[in-house]
């Protein structure tokens, strides 16, 4: 794998100018997502990375994330005829090849040069999957349309407090051919990011689809900043506006407890979205996957579940489809395979998951994802 040079000017902090991010693009050999994390940090500017990889306060959600797993065992099933299991599946008829898609994740461009069109673009070349779209991100919808070339995507809204500039750029995701809105909830400040504070870390760069409403495009700008900038007070009417407005189907991202996805159900949500936006909000909350089985039999099939943070490995999707998940997104590996190699980096990333999950699955007996839904997990003491 080529890397780029490291010299402390590239390592400089994104406040001291200079931000250099990667800008190679090669495949990436992918044995673990684990490992792509050490990687990115030696060629990703601290200050980047540090946003990137880092969480709020103690990081505790964050490592719960991840440890949670080791909670649920898989039950290895024999003679099951099972060969060549199948990924496909589909959501809001939408016909796909895995069961998972991108997260919506800010500022691509911390990873690399080519910002969100290069994640679009990895995409777009592993085909069949869905990229979301950030109202963060760090390029146009014209610029992402040029990796991204009429591949599946969803939009999600960090809403102004301005409902006619929501309704504008609904409008112009809607053109850009998103197909469903995500509301993220849990993000009307940001969280305590230790990391982020020591840095002092500062956009390098703007954010064209919000800057319609934020004093400046971003640039230069914390974090805690734009938060303040956008609408702080989300309820149940904003998803009932998005919802007629857009007249698309309309997730809610961050739901954590049964209560409030039966609030989303009841307010018109067409998709729940479990999530905690990646152990970044609030610290000492549940990991995700914590969260997920007690929503499901709350939901009862009367909605699709995504489900995303902490997602790292072939077992961990199988573990969440097991648990209720329809869908599961992918996030953080997604921008180290991005850093490590632009597009292909990306395009590698989305390989091994899929490679990944159809071992898992040939191990356990599984054909189709409908075969994981039905499998069953084992308590681990």
């Amino acid at each position: 794998m080529t890397k780029k040079d490291i010299t402390e000017e590239n390592k400089e902090d994104v406040n001291n100018g200079g931000y250099d991010a990667p800008s190679n693009v090669n495949e990436v050999e992918v044995i673990n997502t684990y490992e792509l994390e050490e990687k990115a940090k030696e060629v990703v500017p601290k200050g980047g990375f540090d946003y990137m990889s880092g969480a709020s306060g103690d990081e505790f959600t964050l490592q719960q994330n991840t440890k949670v797993w080791d909670k649920k065992g898989i039950l290895p099933r024999v003679l099951a005829d099972v060969e060549f299991p199948e990924t496909s599946t589909s959501i809001f008829g939408q016909e796909l090849k895995v069961p998972f898609v991108m997260s919506p994740i800010a500022a691509h461009g911390l990873a690399h040069q080519t910002k969100e069109a290069g994640t679009a673009r990895g995409i777009a070349e592993f085909g069949g999957s869905i990229m979301s779209i950030s109202a963060y991100s760090g390029a146009s919808f014209s610029e992402i349309e040029e990796g991204l070339k009429d591949n599946k995507r969803w939009f999600q809204i960090y809403m102004s407090k301005d409902d006619e500039m929501n309704k504008n750029i609904i409008d112009e995701a809607k053109a850009d051919g998103a197909s469903a809105i995500i509301l993220t909830a849990d993000a009307t400040l940001g969280g305590n990011r230790d990391r982020d504070d020591r840095n002092k870390f500062v956009y390098p760069f703007g954010m064209p689809i919000v800057s319609r409403y934020l004093k400046g495009d971003a640039k230069n700008m914390s974090l805690n900043n734009i938060y303040a900038q956008s609408k702080q007070k989300i309820s149940t009417d904003d998803v009932h506006f998005l919802k007629e407005y857009s007249g698309l189907p309309v997730f809610v991202k961050g739901i954590q407890t049964p209560e409030d996805a039966m609030s989303a159900l009841g307010a018109g949500a067409d998709g729940i979205w479990v999530s905690n936006h990646g152990g970044r909000q609030l610290d000492g909350a549940p990991g995700s996957f914590e969260a997920l089985e007690s929503i499901s039999k709350a939901v009862q099939g009367r909605a699709p579940i995504v489900f995303d943070s902490g997602i790292r490995r072939g077992e961990h999707m199988f573990k969440a489809l097991a648990s209720g998940a329809d869908i599961v997104g992918i996030g953080r590996p997604v921008l180290y395979g991005l850093a490590l190699g632009g597009w292909k980096g990306v395009q590698s990333v989305f390989e091994y998951f899929e490679k990944d999950l159809k071992r898992v699955m040939q191990l356990a007996g599984t054909q189709t994802i409908e075969d994981i839904k039905k499998a069953r997990l084992f308590d681990i003491k």
